[in-house]
């Protein structure tokens, strides 16, 4: 494949391992065992065992049969919402506790941004006994309080990122720094396709099921195993990876990428480093990066927490330079929209995350015959709150 990591963790131009002294035991002790351990038998059968009978997958391929014509496409949605904890994040966590137990790990730290990967490591750190720590930003909490409330039920301690932007990229800075702190007896579960190698790569194979399963459900449903389109939305870009994962090698897959607008590319607030990054390094890896001229971190804005991050995971900075990905950004106002159209024509509301993915299908254009397929990555309980304060029900 051309677009798996090198030895070092590049996907081409962009990952490796770009990290201070105190986090070079941590993260070569990961890099030594991580494909050792998830590539034997054993690994294999728990977490495939884990995904069916814990999270529920395989997840369903949903014809949407409203949005199929009113698009004039043959529109499905991959069901993440309908896993167990409601987003894609769970298939993730189960295989990075499975390794942490092996490695003897009796202790998890984890970021959030919009609360599901912070719900989701909660739930596998409950199911296997461990200690849990969740670092979220303090803007985040806020926004988020539901998410809050199950990880505190769950048995997690929620801390909150206090400095800077208090999102996402700040809760980021205190795991790291915990994990620092604390080599020995402590796994740093990341959510994303990012950070230093290995988690990109191991991240992306986790959720790499996604298309897997889509692979197979397309083949009974359509007679054919690829879409004409997959489009996914992309903060740090975990859900885009897993549904794009089998088919980036099969060029008549046309992969669409979603960025968060915020108020407009050009308003100064928004979250589409697609657009607006430039090559930097952030969190360990080197990536696209919103950053001004002293190469200082410009602060993003998305109505959607999960998709509220300067950088994008190395593997989609990757496919967007070499021309893989159409990279298109939805607006607040935009996704909003598409949330609730989704609601009102399906029946399903979608995380805002979701919705931003959604929100392309008004800017592409479609033939008849396309098989489209969107990445539903989250489900909208969430994000009730602020769907209810900006829109006019």
């Amino acid at each position: 494949m051309k677009y798996t990591t090198d030895k070092l963790g590049f996907y081409g131009n962009y990952g490796g391992s770009f990290i201070p002294e105190l986090l070079h035991r941590n993260v070569a002790e990961l890099q030594k065992n991580y494909l050792k351990i998830i590539e034997t038998k054993d690994f294999q059968t728990e977490f495939q065992n884990l995904l069916r009978d814990y999270v529920g997958r395989p997840s369903p391929l949903y014809p949407a049969k409203r949005l199929s014509q009113k698009y004039g496409a043959k529109i499905y949605l991959k069901r993440e919402d309908l896993n167990h904890t409601g987003a894609h994040k769970i298939n993730n966590t189960i295989g990075q506790i499975l390794l942490a137990k092996r490695m003897g790990k009796t202790r998890i730290i984890a970021e959030t941004g919009a609360g599901q990967h912070g719900v989701a490591t909660a739930t596998v750190a409950a199911l296997t006994g461990l200690q849990c720590v969740i670092y979220m930003g303090e803007k985040d909490m806020a926004r988020q309080t539901p998410n809050v409330a199950r990880m505190r039920m769950l048995g997690a301690e929620v801390r909150p990122a206090t400095s800077g932007s208090k999102t996402l990229k700040d809760a980021t800075n205190e795991a790291i720094r915990d994990w620092i702190n604390n080599p020995d007896d402590t796994f740093y579960i990341i959510g994303s396709v990012v950070g230093p190698h290995p988690y990109p790569d191991m991240v992306a194979r986790f959720q790499s099921v996604i298309s897997e399963e889509m692979q197979m459900q397309l083949a009974a449903q359509t007679g054919r195993e690829y879409p004409d389109k997959i489009i996914a939305c992309i903060g740090g870009g975990s859900n885009a990876a897993g549904a794009y994962y089998y088919f980036l090698d099969n060029e008549k897959v046309e992969l669409i990428s979603v960025e968060a607008g915020g108020l407009g590319i050009d308003s100064g607030h928004s979250a589409a480093t697609g657009v607006l990054g430039s090559n930097g390094v952030i969190h360990g890896s080197m990536t696209l990066l919103m950053q001004d001229k002293d190469g200082q971190i410009v602060e993003p804005y998305s109505i959607s927490a999960g998709l509220d991050y300067p950088g994008i995971g190395p593997l989609h900075a990757h496919l967007i330079k070499t021309g893989r990905t159409r990279l298109v950004t939805a607006t607040d106002q935009q996704a909003l929209a598409a949330g609730l159209q989704l609601t009102r024509l399906e029946g399903i509301i979608p995380a805002l995350e979701s919705a931003h993915a959604l929100a392309a299908l008004d800017m592409l254009n479609f033939k008849p015959d396309e098989i489209v397929v969107v990445n539903l990555s989250g489900r909208g309980d969430k994000d009730m709150d602020t769907y209810l304060n900006n829109l006019s029900l």
